[in-house]
């Protein structure tokens, strides 16, 4: 009880002091025009959440990138849109966001059965850590913003990552809310995932973008990229996933109410 009342009370602090310039909304609005789609409400809650990310999160680039105040808003905007329907709380745990100018090289270290360890490394658009950082590149945000229908979301993908692994090491199962059924998203997401492997192994086109065939984690980060960017796109291909989906990150529209992850 006397958690929450700090929460709250903390929160309250936050909005009243630091608010968020009206200027600087209308330049966020501005940015991403398709925000234009949320209702009054949304745009409300959405606002609150992006003030409270400016001020619990540290921006820093890399590089040789300086993030400009407008960079941090896109990006605060964006790292919010997922949690909108939830609470700020499931951005916890984290407090850093490093942007690259364009994508950066990863040398990650793999050890298998055998205890043969091998380093593999590679280029990315983003990266998220496990109460690490958020990493970023700016030149696949701007793509994000310029082309906001395709199902391609960087700032999503890494915050669907940052979700998932609340509960530990990401595989494809963030918190559920109370009233979710943990059998039905396994059962679901595994039986949606094997059959795009099967439509790639095929040699058949598929709907939604292959990278989700990589492993369950990425199949719920690139999943959650169409939830929000192309849901019809999603629905349409995918629709037991779309509807786990929608629960989840929409637990407003059912009965359902947050569980441990709130």
């Amino acid at each position: 009880m006397l958690l929450n009342t700090w929460r709250r009370w903390r929160r309250r602090h936050i909005l009243g002091r630091y608010p968020l310039d009206e200027g600087e909304w209308h330049d966020a609005r501005r940015a991403l025009p398709w925000l234009s789609a949320l209702d009054a409400a949304d745009l409300d809650r959405l606002r609150e959440l992006v003030t409270l990310f400016l001020h619990d999160k540290r921006f820093f680039g890399a590089a040789g990138l300086e993030v400009e105040r407008r960079m941090g808003l896109v990006i605060a905007a964006l790292a919010c849109i997922p949690v909108l329907h939830l609470d700020y709380r499931w951005l916890r745990g984290w407090k850093t966001v490093v942007v690259y100018p364009g994508e950066f090289r990863t040398r990650h270290r793999h050890e298998d059965d055998a205890g043969l360890v091998s380093e593999e490394s590679m280029d990315q658009a983003g990266e998220s850590w496990e109460r690490g950082p958020l990493v970023l590149s700016w030149e696949d945000v701007e793509a994000a913003v310029e082309w906001p229908a395709d199902g391609e979301n960087v700032v999503f993908h890494e915050i669907a990552h940052k979700l998932d692994m609340l509960n530990g090491d990401a595989n494809g199962m963030p918190p559920l809310h109370a009233g979710m059924d943990a059998s039905a998203w396994a059962s679901d997401m595994q039986e949606a995932f094997d059959e795009l492997n099967r439509e790639l192994d095929s040699g058949r086109e598929t709907q939604i973008d292959p990278y989700a065939a990589s492993d369950p984690a990425e199949f719920f980060a690139v999943a959650s990229e169409y939830y929000f960017e192309a849901p019809a796109i999603l629905r349409g291909a995918m629709p037991a996933v779309f509807a786990h989906l929608e629960r989840f990150y929409r637990p407003d529209r059912g009965t359902v109410t947050p569980g441990a992850a709130q």
